[in-house]
């Protein structure tokens, strides 16, 4: 793990790109499916859009850091983020036809850290637009 944490700290995307991967697993494991990936559109992006196992369509934003330091995870999820994420969601039910569905929006945090495990936090309902 030694040689892939060093490639994760040398490199922001993979290590974005490994957050992403390591939080839908850990959501898989919880009974989560997937629906998409890295969802993009001229107002936002969702990183995973995904289905609760109670079948609540759940749009989840991964933060993926190396260590907290500086300053937490969750400070990145400004307002700006969500507004974006929350028009991103709007536009995402709309193309693919998802109508009065119940949806939510999850906060998953990663820190790598310098050693062990990572730290993965599950932020369920972290806001309402």
């Amino acid at each position: 793990m030694l040689l892939n944490r060093r490639r994760l700290l040398a490199d922001r995307a993979r290590l974005g790109r490994w957050g992403e991967k390591r939080c839908e697993r850990y959501l898989k494991a919880k009974g989560f499916k997937t629906l998409d990936r890295n969802f993009v559109c001229k107002t936002g992006e969702l990183d995973l859009v995904m289905v609760d196992p109670d079948g609540t369509l759940v749009f989840v934003e991964v933060k993926t850091r190396a260590s907290e330091e500086f300053s937490p995870a969750e400070a990145a999820i400004t307002g700006r983020k969500k507004q974006r994420m929350t028009r991103a969601a709007r536009y995402f039910l709309a193309v693919h036809d998802i109508p009065d569905r119940p949806c939510r929006f999850d906060i998953v945090t990663i820190i790598l850290g310098s050693s062990g495990r990572p730290e993965i936090r599950h932020y369920e309902n972290a806001f309402v637009p």
